[in-house]
């Protein structure tokens, strides 16, 4: 056993302490206080705390890094990043892999140890796991008019199934894209496959955009345009006439389990309907910024004690995928928000939500000795609001067994 003393430790699940310890052994957490023993290696000017979680990106996106501009329109930046993908139609091409690779490796640099990759095709997981990286990957669907869902499913879980050789790090489930790409159909597949399944989680991007808001309502603006464009839309299908969270919840996809990403869209009666439910929502305030759908409502998602956490979205939209820097975003939009509260939805919040509430989010005995440490003045005295103002990799070690490590 180890015991490494800090100036600070943000347990996450309790305020941080000042002057505190955390003993490991085994990879494991089996003491934390404010008492270091005389044994104990102090570490230096650093706050302790558990790795971040990324609870929503696109690994396999990552190749698309700074070739896809921001935009003012969302339709346009779609369009824009579907032409670039089309020029790519090999999934495992080395400038799609090499590039996966290189930002699983950029989020560890940054504190990252969990995160929620949406992928259409898998590569990711075996990349993940040779990384080390914890992760929830959603094999996401798309089918807005299609004629077989049941089939679709099976044909995924089967791919998902022969990916899941060890879940124990990375785990596998079915996703739907968004309510724009996927028929009630086939909603109700994917619902009915994650329910059949352990781990049972899932996640769907809604309310990104105005135009995903107007489509739902009367069935017409821009993306319905795109969607004809692509040769997908359904005459069959008849606009709801109700927000997307409404949409969603009468066709019995959104629960608890549910993984409900962006919400720029969203009002007050979405917000009271997602906490009854228990859905987590993720924020990506960078990447709604970048793609031109503006910036979330944070301060009504934590007014309405919605369960909140964030993701970075992919290097397609966004500069890196440093949760800190997320944070950072998080903090210029919703100044009134707590500082503790930001730090439990990059941390608890996502992990619980991902279902790896058991070994990460937190620090606390018998968990996963997934933690960081994150270098601070000595003249600090609010760490918490110090860790949203902008920490930067190379303030950011991994500590282990033997103390701190690169």
């Amino acid at each position: 056993m180890i015991t490494l003393r800090a100036d600070w430790v943000l347990p996450i699940a309790g305020p941080p302490v000042r002057n505190g310890f955390v003993a490991l052994e085994h990879g494991r957490i089996v003491a934390v206080g404010d008492r270091p023993p005389e044994d104990a290696v102090p570490i230096g000017h650093v706050a302790i705390l558990p790795a971040l979680v990324n609870a929503h990106t696109h690994l396999e996106l990552s190749y698309l890094h700074e070739r896809v501009p921001p935009s003012g329109s969302f339709n346009d930046w779609v369009r824009t990043l579907m032409a670039l993908r089309r020029g790519h139609p090999d999934p495992a091409a080395p400038v799609i892999l090499d590039a996966a690779k290189r930002a699983i490796a950029q989020a560890r640099a940054s504190g990252t140890g969990l995160v929620g990759d949406v992928s259409n095709t898998l590569e990711t997981v075996a990349l993940l796991r040779e990384a080390g990286m914890a992760a929830h990957v959603f094999h996401e669907l798309m089918g807005f008019n299609i004629h077989d869902p049941a089939g679709k499913v099976e044909q995924a879980r089967a791919k998902a199934q022969a990916a899941s050789v060890d879940e124990r790090g990375v785990r596998i489930s079915l996703a739907p894209h968004a309510p724009y790409s996927v028929s009630p159909a086939l909603f109700a597949a994917i619902r009915a496959d994650v329910d059949a399944h352990p781990n049972g989680v899932s996640t769907v991007h809604l309310g990104e955009s105005a135009d995903e808001v107007e489509l739902l309502r009367y069935g017409t603006g821009m993306t319905r345009t795109v969607l004809e464009e692509l040769g997908v839309w359904s005459d069959t299908w008849c606009p709801p006439g109700v927000s997307p969270v409404e949409y969603l919840s009468k066709l019995g996809f959104l629960n608890a389990r549910v993984l409900v990403v962006h919400g720029v869209q969203f009002e007050g009666g979405d917000l009271a309907r997602l906490k009854a439910m228990g859905s987590t929502l993720v924020s990506c305030p960078r990447s709604n910024r970048y793609v031109g759908v503006g910036e979330p409502p944070l301060e009504a998602f934590y007014a309405a004690d919605v369960s909140v956490a964030f993701g970075t979205d992919s290097l397609a939209s966004v500069a890196d995928l440093n949760m800190f820097a997320e944070l950072v975003e998080a903090r210029r939009i919703a100044p009134q928000v707590p500082a503790r509260r930001l730090l439990h939805s990059a941390t608890l919040t996502a992990a619980r939500a991902l279902g790896f509430e058991r070994d990460y989010g937190s620090i606390e005995k018998g968990k996963c000795a997934a933690l960081i440490a994150v270098r601070v003045p000595d003249q600090v005295d609010d760490v918490e609001e110090y860790l949203v103002s902008g920490i930067e990799p190379d303030a950011v070690t991994w500590l282990d067994a033997g103390g701190m490590h690169a």
